[in-house]
């Protein structure tokens, strides 16, 4: 059986040219090149082709078959531009139009506060600390002159992994381990940030975890008038040039004496309001003198040096620093809530 090799080449490049779309491209790709094709029908016929023609003929479907191909590519490439520029120009953008508006993350009120109190104390030149979360009853209570049977010891506030290992109460295990480490380098300079664990019931002002930042300051001639300054410029930094503070005998096993320190309320300025319930203080955080024996368990001369600690939770300064009325807010993930902070970073 003989073909018209030139007449089938016109007829295959006439249907290819003609296909205006990628849809009936592919249409016609099978209709010539697919497993039921013509060029496969072509070859079928083969069979039938005497043996000293058989070569010729399979030349002559190859080079069919290579050609339509060849004619295909070209064509595919051409309609993939033709719908590109199609494309491009049905969506043209309008450039006075308003921009969407883009959602962004924010730094968690905590961190915000966390963060400026740290610098505050750089600047004063502080180093920073920390240490493990899961802490050994050592740092975080016999080394804090702690004594086996104080409260603070009891399970109803301390989450213990074993006999041995808490998740600390308090970041004065962060001050025990610098004492222990820093003996023989003193002066010792630092603040010691982290987390730390309770056993509160959580409610409006009290959570089971909370962030504390103690300080630590131990040297030669560290008086009361040393912690006092810079209590004063802590509570100015964070609440306003014309804050006073005021101390307020406590108790803290690790510091003798020991003070519980209250600012002038920033929101009425000491007149009294329902932020200070009407006393014109609200309470901020703890302090005092390093205790003598805490001095000595750590290697340290007690005659000749001497120091002091404070301790301030950074839930309670954002809340009064914010206005925000439930500590548990921190924790609840509320996108609305933490969006009140973007202006503030």
């Amino acid at each position: 059986m003989s073909q018209n090799w030139e007449m089938l080449k016109k007829e295959f490049a006439q249907r290819i040219a003609e296909a205006n779309n990628l849809q009936g491209i592919e249409t016609i790709r099978v209709e010539l090149l697919g497993k039921k094709g013509r060029i496969a029908s072509i070859m079928s016929e083969m069979q039938n082709i005497a043996k000293e023609e058989k070569k010729n003929f399979g030349m002559a479907v190859n080079e069919l078959k290579q050609t339509t191909e060849q004619l295909l590519k070209v064509r595919i490439a051409q309609l993939k531009e033709i719908e590109m520029q199609k494309k491009i120009a049905e969506d043209t953008i309008d450039i006075t139009l308003p921009a969407a508006k883009l959602k962004y993350g924010t730094l968690h009120p905590l961190t915000i506060v966390q963060r400026e109190i740290e610098d505050i104390f750089i600047g004063m030149g502080y180093a920073i600390e920390t240490g493990p979360e899961v802490e050994l009853d050592y740092y975080n209570f016999e080394k804090a002159n702690i004594p086996a049977d104080h409260p603070a010891r009891d399970m109803q506030d301390t989450f213990y992994v074993d006999n041995n290992r808490l998740l600390r109460t308090q970041t004065t295990a962060i001050q025990m381990r610098v004492l222990e480490k820093e003996h023989d380098h003193l002066p010792i300079k630092v603040i010691c940030p982290g987390k730390v664990y309770r056993k509160d019931d959580d409610d409006a002002t009290h959570s089971h975890q909370f962030v504390q930042i103690e300080g630590l300051v131990v040297g030669e001639n560290i008086t009361m008038a040393d912690l006092k300054g810079t209590l004063e410029l802590l509570a100015r930094s964070m609440f306003g040039k014309d804050r006073e503070i005021r101390l307020r005998q406590s108790y803290f096993p690790f510091t003798e004496p020991s003070l519980e320190i209250d600012v002038s309320c920033h929101i009425c300025g000491g007149k009294g309001c329902p932020t200070c319930k009407q006393t014109g203080w609200i309470e901020i955080l703890g302090a005092g003198m390093v205790h003598p024996h805490v001095l000595e368990m750590a290697g340290i001369d007690s005659e000749k040096y001497s120091g002091f600690a404070l301790g301030v939770g950074v839930e309670r300064v954002a809340m009064l620093k914010y206005g925000i009325d439930d500590i548990r807010n921190f924790y609840s993930n509320n996108i609305e809530f933490l969006d009140n902070y973007k202006r503030f970073e």
